[in-house]
């Protein structure tokens, strides 16, 4: 089969299309036929050197993907041959072919084209896990979600209102906030102009946000605080602005809120089998009835990864950026 493999940590140009040896599913995987992968920001971070795939992963990056499986590994059940699905993963997705532990794979949902089932993985299980799961977001509550835009803002944001919480999100284009509008965001904030400490403390009459997602990290973390409401609950789940901050432990204490950072990849894989089926069972039914949908961007062939690489490096996308494999073009 073919992969995008990383011979050497780089630009986008360092993604290098070539042949490698098929996967095998070991025991309790299957062996998928990918059709569509999608790019995350982890993928970027591997390819430049600084986020290596867990021990016995797959060394090619790619988060999630959609397509059919084609074999079963050996103590596989409830799966088959032909089955169309979606999975987490923990790398392999820029591949033709992919060996997914069973507790990570997804029907894809009614009303989802295989394709755009690629989008759904990663950005549902880590929403659910954050969100609901770790921060407990409750229906009235309002929920902040810092770059509300990305693939992972514009699911949370229909995740949310779709349990009845109030959206706020910031974002850094006219456009961007638009599209988050378009799909329930209830406080829109351009964060080029404006500070979202006191937005969103104008927008609740001094209460600030329940929840908060962040992908930023250190740089926002002394302000994400200051906007958290009382018994407020602040998810940390990337570092884009930086890995080192200050917290103001008086004014955490003051508020009784709460601070969590987690990741996916690398957890154990009866977390992730617990996460997915957790998102099965809760965010599969949205999906369904049309409450929540994929948001794609843009579609480029696989062999092309470099292209989605820099869409996500340039900010130049709202949602998801897919990548098309053989299979999907032929």
């Amino acid at each position: 089969m073919y992969a995008i493999t990383i011979p050497e940590a780089g630009g986008p140009e360092a993604l290098v299309w070539a042949e490698v040896p098929d996967p095998v599913p070991g025991e309790g995987e299957v062996l998928v036929e990918v059709v569509a992968a999608a790019v995350n920001r982890a993928d970027l971070l591997q390819r430049q050197g600084f986020y290596d795939p867990p021990p016995g992963a797959s060394p090619y990056p790619g988060l999630e993907c959609s397509g059919r499986i084609a074999a079963l590994g050996p103590g596989v059940s409830g799966w088959s041959v032909g089955d169309e699905v979606c999975a987490l993963l923990s790398g392999g997705g820029y591949a033709e072919k992919v060996a997914v532990p069973a507790g990570q794979l997804l029907p894809v949902p009614a009303g989802v084209s295989l394709r755009d089932a690629a989008a759904l993985p990663e950005v549902t299980c880590t929403v659910w896990s954050n969100v609901f799961m770790v921060a407990n977001l409750r229906p009235g509550e309002t929920l902040l979600v810092h770059g509300g835009s990305s693939g992972i803002g514009t699911m949370a944001i229909q995740l949310a209102k779709a349990v009845g919480a109030k959206v706020a999100v910031t974002a850094g284009t006219r456009e961007k906030l638009d599209r988050c509008a378009e799909l329930g965001a209830d406080i829109l904030i351009n964060y080029r102009e404006q500070d979202f400490v006191e937005e969103i403390a104008k927008a609740t009459d001094g209460a600030g946000a329940d929840v908060i997602l962040d992908n930023m990290g250190a740089k926002y973390l002394d302000r994400n605080v200051r906007a958290l409401a009382v018994n407020g609950r602040l998810a940390i789940i990337g570092m884009q602005g930086g890995i080192k901050g200050e917290l103001n432990i008086a004014m955490l204490l003051n508020k009784r809120a709460a601070v969590s950072a987690t990741s996916l990849r690398a957890r154990p894989l009866s977390e992730k089998a617990a996460i997915v089926a957790a998102v099965r069972e809760h965010v599969w039914p949205l999906v369904a009835d049309g409450h929540v949908r994929p948001v794609v961007d843009r579609a480029v062939p696989l062999a092309e990864a470099g292209k989605g690489h820099q869409t996500l490096e340039s900010s130049d996308h709202i949602g998801k950026v897919l990548l098309l494999a053989p299979a999907a073009t032929a």
